[in-house]
Order: C-alpha cells, then sequence, then structure tokens
C-alpha cells in the first residue's frame, strides 16, 4: 500500500494526519463527526464551560449569574486547575506600583476572583494580599490560599450559583455544524453523552474542545512541565534564619498564617543559580538538576505550601506517552528535593510528602487562534483596547519584563473568540502565543478574569441570541462592571 492510499484509509478510520511540519489537528468531521451522537443521552443548556480549572470556575460563576442554564465539565473530581495543584501564590490582583517611585497602589482584578478570596479568608484559606518586602520589582503582594479549601469554597460557589457540576466528565470530542459547534461529547461512568448548548467555553488548559472542534491551533512546546509539592514539619522561623544568615534570601512577604497577621507567608530563592556560592554546593547543583526551586508560599505554620519540580518534556504535555514517563521522573525527583532539603536546610531536617498534584502541570498545551493574539508590545507598553474585557499589571519575567510606569495593559475581547468558530470562547493559559507575553496571560489571576469575561460574555450571547462577534460591547461592559470588574479609566 502507498503512502496516499494508506493515509487516505486512516482518514476514513477517523484519523487525522498531520502534514509534514504541522501541528496535529482533529477535524470534527473526521474524528467526533464519525459517531453517530443521536445514540447518546442529550442534556442541553445555553452555555456549556469546557474545563474546571483556574479560568473555567469563574467562567461557569459568571454564565449561571447573568442568568445562562451552564453546564461546567471538569476531568477530574474537583474544581481549581492549576490554582489548587500548583499551589502557589496567585499573581497577581495588583499592579506593580513599589518599584516605579509615585505610582499609586491599585488592585486592578476584583470581580469573582477577588469575592474568592473573600470567601477563603473567614475560613483560613488564604494570607490575604499580604505585603512583599524583598523583591519588589517581581510583585508587590503575596495571595497564597489553603488548596483543600480552595477546592471546597469554588465548589460551593458554583453550586449556589447554579451552575450544572459534571466532575469526573471528560472531554471527549465535539459535534459541530458549520461554523457552530452543537455540543461537546463526553465520556464519564455513565457512557458517553452530549451536552448541547448556544455558546461553549474552551478552558481546559489544553484547547481540547477547540482542538476537537477543528479550530486553529499550535502546539509550541516552550515551558517546562512542573509538579508541586508541599512539605509538612518545616520550622519555618528556623529555615528562615539560615537563609538570611546566608544572605540566601530573595522573596519576602508576610501575611496572614494560621490566623496571625504579620507572618512570614512567602520566602526564598527563585532559581539555585541566586543560591551559588551561598548554601552548600552540593545542594545547589542537586536542586538545580532536579529542576526545583527554594522559593515557597504558606498559609499554614510547619508548612512549606509550594516547592515546584520542573521538567522539560521532548514533546508538547499533549502527548500522552511522554507525560506518562514524565509523571514518574518528575515524582522521583520530587523525593529527591527533599532529601536534599533534609540533609542541608535547617527546619527541614523532618519534613515530609505531604501534597503534590494528581498529575503534572503545564504553563502551555496546544495555543489556539484567536481573533487577536496578544503580543508583548500590548503588555510591556501598557497598551489598552476599544474592547477592553479587564486589565492586568503583572509579568512572570519580571524585572525583564515589567509594564510601563507601573501601570496596566488590557486583555481585549478579541483575544477570547476562537477563531473560524461562531460560538467559542478561549480562557486561560491556552490563548498568547508570545513566549513573553504568555508570561503575563497565563498566570493565574489574569485567568481567572479572562474567565469572568468569556462567562459573562457567553451568558449574553446565550440568551440574548448573538454570535459571539455581533455581541455588542457596550453590553458586555456593562455587565462586566455590574460583576465588579475593574477597568482603568
Amino acid at each position: 500500500m502507498d503512502r496516499r492510499n494508506f493515509s487516505k484509509n486512516l482518514m476514513m478510520a477517523g484519523l487525522a494526519v498531520p502534514a509534514a511540519g504541522k501541528s496535529l489537528s482533529y477535524p470534527v468531521d473526521q474524528l467526533s463527526g464519525k459517531e453517530d451522537v443521536r445514540k447518546y443521552p442529550v442534556k442541553e443548556f445555553d452555555v456549556v464551560v469546557a474545563g474546571g480549572g483556574t479560568a473555567g470556575v469563574v467562567a461557569a460563576i459568571a454564565a449561571a449569574r447573568n442568568g445562562a442554564k451552564t453546564a461546567l465539565l471538569e476531568g477530574k473530581g474537583y474544581t481549581g486547575g492549576t490554582v489548587v495543584e500548583g499551589g502557589t501564590a496567585l499573581h497577581s490582583f495588583f499592579n506593580l506600583w513599589k518599584v516605579f517611585p509615585g505610582v499609586e497602589k491599585r488592585q486592578v482584578v476584583k470581580g469573582i476572583a477577588q469575592e474568592i478570596i473573600d470567601r477563603l479568608l473567614p475560613v483560613g484559606g488564604t494570607t490575604g494580599h499580604g505585603d512583599v518586602t524583598g523583591k519588589i520589582d517581581y510583585d508587590d503582594v503575596c495571595t497564597a490560599i489553603d488548596t483543600e479549601l480552595y477546592k471546597l469554597v469554588v465548589l460551593e460557589m458554583l453550586s449556589e450559583a447554579g451552575v450544572g457540576i459534571f466532575t469526573n466528565t471528560l472531554v471527549a470530542g465535539a459535534a459541530k455544524k458549520g461554523t457552530l459547534i452543537e455540543g461537546v461529547i463526553t465520556q464519564s461512568r455513565m457512557g458517553r453523552e452530549l451536552f448541547k448548548g448556544k455558546c461553549f467555553i474552551d478552558s481546559t488548559a489544553y484547547g481540547d474542545l477547540s482542538a476537537y472542534a477543528g479550530a486553529e491551533f499550535k502546539e509550541l512546546n516552550d515551558h517546562p512541565v512542573c509538579n508541586s509539592m508541599a512539605l509538612g514539619n518545616v520550622n519555618i522561623e528556623k529555615l528562615y534564619a539560615y537563609l538570611v544568615k546566608n544572605n540566601a534570601l530573595g522573596d519576602l512577604a508576610y501575611g496572614i498564617r494560621d490566623g496571625k497577621e504579620g507572618q512570614i507567608i512567602r520566602f526564598g530563592s527563585e532559581s539555585g543559580y541566586t543560591i551559588k556560592g551561598k548554601l552548600p554546593q552540593e545542594f545547589v547543583d542537586g536542586v538545580v538538576k532536579l529542576g526545583a526551586g527554594l522559593i515557597t508560599t504558606t498559609v499554614h505554620d510547619n508548612y512549606l505550601m509550594f516547592i515546584k519540580v520542573n521538567y522539560k518534556l521532548p514533546v508538547s504535555p499533549t502527548n500522552r506517552d511522554e507525560v506518562a514517563k514524565a509523571e514518574l521522573i518528575i515524582r522521583q525527583n520530587q523525593y529527591k528535593t527533599l532529601e536534599l532539603f533534609r540533609k542541608y536546610l535547617p527546619g527541614c531536617e523532618n519534613a515530609f510528602i505531604a501534597r503534590t498534584s494528581p498529575s503534572l502541570n503545564i504553563r502551555r498545551g496546544r495555543t489556539i487562534t484567536c481573533d487577536y493574539d496578544i503580543s508583548l508590545t500590548d503588555v510591556i507598553e501598557a497598551k489598552h483596547f476599544d474592547d477592553d474585557i479587564m486589565v492586568y499589571g503583572f509579568h512572570d519575567s519580571a524585572p525583564r519584563y515589567q509594564i510601563k510606569n507601573g501601570g496596566t495593559y488590557g486583555v481585549p475581547y478579541k483575544a477570547l473568540r476562537v477563531k473560524g468558530i461562531d460560538n467559542l470562547l478561549a480562557a486561560g493559559m491556552l490563548i498568547t502565543s508570545d513566549f513573553q507575553a504568555h508570561m503575563s496571560t497565563r498566570n493565574t489571576v489574569c485567568c481567572m478574569g479572562q474567565g469572568q469575561a468569556a462567562g459573562t460574555a457567553a451568558a449574553l450571547c446565550a440568551t440574548k441570541n448573538y454570535g459571539i462577534r455581533e455581541l455588542p460591547y457596550s453590553d458586555l461592559r456593562n455587565a462586566l462592571e455590574k460583576g465588579k470588574v475593574y477597568f482603568e479609566s
């Protein structure tokens, strides 16, 4: 059989064959469209949100609060995504004001994202917006969260908003007619189902729904993957004193810890290279080799919420087989990191692994092509658009890149509209192709803000029968302002 006939037979079997040098795609008429969805049980909604992670939780709450019958599909048994699996501080609700003399402090992300923090405070689930006294050229606040209480609080908020919560439910395909998605095909222990909707949101992080629906995308594989862990039985003050003594302290922030204000909630050094010559060389060499970090956050005494261990995959994290290999390697490296901490860091002699993510975390999966692609110039030059849906003032590569004059840039609505599909929006780390622009838009609080905008827009489109490109911006802006989203005047 020659290559042409081989490819033809694969296509007839429902498999897409990638052209040389191009990303694999999953056209609906070749994959999902081959399924006879008429035999599947149907659930009907106005808005269907695929992915209950950082952006998806907020999107579903926003959609339901704006009058849409909303379904949230999540493959795991909880919601929260990178926020609860990464376990680091949330970046960032504020502009970077301290490094720019005369610039006022402004909380630039509010709305549902701030409401989650407000709900976490009385149950001891967050440090609040703690003050940073070290490395102020990176972030001026630290907002750490208790990962388990976050899961509880957002599930309660979803339930209170009237969202149909479908956890343990995988997105397995898309039913599509022309430029419209008609439904999401799911797989659970109840079998295959079809979730129909009028408007859809892809907040899967990997861009699964968009890919199944035939949207254009790239797989850039330009970030390492990670699994972070929490260490229990750590004497925080003893470890802090050791780092200070050896001039190895970079970040430092104070906030609420176990109900007490003014406590250390973030400290350490981001990179092993910054502690070279300051801490034992065997420790430095070890953490660098393992992709580990010494920066940490905490909400509780005797507990380090966040110790990351990075790993660079040779291919995109959409590759199941390479990810399976990486899952083992990263967990082996976590244990080796624990051994280094026990051996070399005072206060960690009796530490143990108290939490890990159930699977590795990504910083980028598929990058979905939308109507607009935010550029690094847009970010660092503090550009605003005539269709801003939020503003943001943090960059994860600071101080190399910072938003001009301690200001903000705008995320435009057109950056959420998936190109070529008339009822699909994207929110979270699956937008923005430029690496350094993505180092801003992929951050947790920006993803939360995108989620509120996407959910609000989807609800308006579904309940008022607009296409996503016909929705009047004035209607969207008014609804977002009503939802307490902050805009620069």
